[in-house]
């Protein structure tokens, strides 16, 4: 044991030495390419005299980078995030200049701008060496790993990792947001992810598709998902007439609220709820370790630590070096190929100026990397359960299309990000099952403005006699990126530009869009307003509707108890009229009459609910929002995301609705004989599903009522 010890601490000390060798090389080329760059006299030295103060600065450098970064990282922990990978560079520069000015003689002198293109290139350069010297020495680079997590869990308070290799698996749950199954599959085809190909013909994993709600977008699947139920959440945005608030799910205070009320039908925390990990995602998940979550993001206190995972990933100067390099040039990569499509003279084609190419560099550059570098750590710790969101194909194709080029080059970074973490997974204490899905897909097709030249906004004013501006007005798009960017800038998701606002005059309707669904709610009519009502003060309003050939049908409750839908050609179908809203609905896909019915239940159901047309034949919607590929309600690609799954794991079928997928994941990690979770027994289609009350809960100590987190129990934000 002795021997391996010295042996062990030998090979670390070698590897040191091998990185300051490499950085004192690089910083001697350095010097001899840049002019403002020395490390020598001005009366000059003998070239051993040279690589000794190169040595020197080189060994200062790197210890400061050591010892000194990741104080300087912490002290900054509250800057928002992107100033942050902003300042990078200036302290990265600081440091080096320090780093000359203790090597003895002063012969080392750089001009600040010098100092920060020399101090991100030895940081690349180190980072470089050490991963490859590492990746060279797969044993040293798992026990290493391993003894850090050990340490972390026992300073947690958590006992030792479960380091055995026949330990029981753990479940890794990464979601590709936005990529429908049928995307998925041309992927595979054309090349773009040879990893999960590589997956599905050695026969370790199969493939299927599920459906979506109505409500197809992340809040009510990812909600679903992780916490069991979506009840009562319609769009991505509505209107609550008991409160007057408008309810948005990326907003952090509306996905607190949501995850409450989710938490307090299901009595259960959520799918991670014992010795889970979320990252990157909108809900929690019961989860004791956090990073990037925004239901917690909105508060405050020393319980919540909402900028630890960004702490965790910048305290590597070498990894804020690196994104902030891929953040600029995803920056420049936006704007050339918007460019590029503009004078290609593509159609559709949405406005993507303005602050979007940040948000685009965000979600596809820093999100992506500080949540693969926090999943990574979360296996190298042996954590039971781990679910991450990867928003970076969904921003993307809102504004390029689902099947772009630009969309494409982004499954392919994805398909890297997952190689990435399914190396680590294999230097982890416990062998780990990875489940890859998606939240929802995405539907192309020209914008609703864009087509008929009005917003739905304008066009329900027009059918209630009310004036309409001459200049159409935009939706700004409700993409889950920039929520995770204003919480990343410490900004509050403020209300969009009166899209988000209720009117000033009660008497006005507000309507809301997501994605191509929409919602119209009268706020001074109090309770769910009948159809009889509506036609009574506004006579044109459903005729203008249902009329439109952008829209595809509406639903309105009916003054006789029921509810009704309305299409065009003076079409109806009551819901309760067996057969009459399949027929009705049948171009929008299996289930779409059942998903209906379901949000027709639903206690803040708008009092019109507006689903835009669908074409089969090219299997395009017209989005209400700024989006040529988009999602939130029914027809098309957009309601079929995907389940890939470990051969090992029983088959899901085809689960219609994230309520479902919740429970086939939480049967997996039944299978795994993991920790002990709340499994629902599996429900026949058809059959009535038990009331949430009726849902015992296993859990040692759980809390009926349990809130964010359950007990006020500490919750940890932190990547690992």
């Amino acid at each position: 044991m002795l021997r391996g010890r010295w042996r062990t601490a030998g090979g670390a000390l070698l590897r040191v030495l091998v990185v300051w060798a490499v950085s004192t090389l690089t910083m001697l080329a350095l010097a001899g390419l840049l002019p403002e760059f020395q490390l020598q006299s001005d009366d000059g030295d003998s070239i051993t005299r040279i690589a000794l103060t190169a040595a020197w600065g080189a060994g200062a450098f790197g210890v400061l980078n050591a010892l000194v970064w990741p104080v300087l990282v912490r002290a900054l922990l509250l800057v928002p995030a992107l100033v942050l990978g902003l300042l990078v560079f200036f302290l990265n520069g600081s440091l080096l200049l320090i780093a000359l000015d203790l090597i003895p003689d002063g012969r080392g002198e750089a001009d600040p701008e010098t100092a920060v293109v020399v101090a991100a290139v030895m940081s690349a350069v180190a980072s470089a060496t050490a991963t490859a010297l590492a990746v060279r020495d797969d044993d040293a680079y798992r026990r290493r790993l391993s003894r850090l997590a050990d340490r972390k869990r026992r300073r947690r308070g958590r006992g030792p990792a479960p380091g055995a290799p026949d330990r029981v698996p753990g479940l890794l749950f990464l979601q590709l947001d936005g990529v429908g199954h049928d995307v998925l599959r041309q992927a595979l085809a054309e090349g773009l992810m040879p990893t999960v190909a590589g997956w599905l013909d050695a026969g370790g994993h199969r493939l299927t598709p599920w459906h979506t709600d109505w409500s197809s977008q992340t809040g009510a699947s990812q909600l679903g998902i992780l916490h069991g139920t979506n009840f009562d959440v319609p769009a991505f945005r509505w209107y609550e007439k008991d409160t007057g608030e408008i309810v948005v799910c990326n907003r952090p205070t509306s996905a607190a609220e949501l995850q409450r009320r989710a938490i307090a039908r299901t009595k259960d925390g959520g799918l991670l709820t014992l010795d889970g990990a979320s990252r990157g995602n909108l809900f929690s998940g019961g989860a004791d370790q956090l990073a990037l979550v925004l239901s917690l993001s909105a508060r405050r206190g020393r319980a919540n630590r909402s900028r630890a995972g960004y702490f965790a990933y910048f305290s590597d100067p070498a990894n804020a070096v690196r994104t902030a390099l891929s953040l600029a040039a995803e920056v420049v990569r936006e704007i050339a190929q918007s460019l590029s499509a503009r004078l290609r003279g593509d159609r559709p084609r949405v406005s993507r100026g303005g602050a979007y190419p940040f948000i685009r560099a965000f979600a596809t550059v820093v999100e992506r990397d500080v949540v693969v570098a926090a999943v990574m750590g979360d296996l190298l710790a042996g954590r039971a359960a781990v679910y991450a969101d990867l928003v970076a194909y969904d921003e993307v194709a809102h504004h390029s299309g689902p099947r772009s080029r630009d969309a494409g080059k982004v499954l392919e970074r994805l398909d890297r990000s997952i190689a990435l973490i399914a190396k680590a997974a294999e230097h982890a204490p416990r062998p780990y099952r990875i489940v890859l899905l998606s939240d929802h897909g995405q539907s192309p097709g020209e914008t609703f403005l864009g087509r008929y030249g009005l917003t739905l906004k304008d066009l329900v004013r027009a059918g209630c006699g009310l004036p309409v501006s001459r200049r159409a007005g935009r939706t700004r798009s409700g993409a889950e990126a920039r929520a995770a960017v204003r919480a990343a800038l410490h900004r509050p998701v403020e209300e969009e530009e009166g899209e988000e606002a209720p009117p000033a005059r009660r008497s006005e309707p507000v309507v809301l869009a997501s994605g191509n669904l929409g919602l119209i709610s009268f706020p001074d009519l109090p309770g769910r307003v009948t159809r009889q009502r509506i036609e009574r003060r506004h006579p044109a309003l459903l005729a203008t509707l249902a009329a439109h050939p952008g829209i595809g049908f509406l639903l309105v409750r009916d003054g006789s108890g029921g509810s009704v839908v309305l299409a065009g050609g003076g079409a109806e179908a009551r819901l309760d009229e067996p057969g009459a809203l399949e027929t009705l609905l049948a171009d929008f896909g299996p289930g779409a009459a059942e998903a209906v019915r379901r949000t027709d239940t639903f206690p803040h159901v708008a009092d019109v609910m507006v689903n835009s047309a669908y074409h089969p034949d090219t299997g395009e919607v017209h989005a209400f929002e700024e989006q040529i590929g988009s999602h939130g309600g029914l027809g098309g690609e957009q309601s079929r995301p995907f389940l890939l799954w470990p051969v090992e794991l029983s088959a899901p079928g085809e689960p219609v609705g994230a309520e479902r997928v919740h429970r086939v994941l939480r049967r997996w990690l039944r299978e795994g004989a993991g920790p002990e979770v709340p499994v629902e027994a599996e429900v026949p289609v058809g059959a009535e599903k038990p009331a949430p009350d009726a849902v015992e809960d296993h859990r040692p100590g759980a809390v009926p009522d349990a809130t964010l987190p359950p007990g006020g129990a500490v919750v940890r934000d932190e990547t690992r």
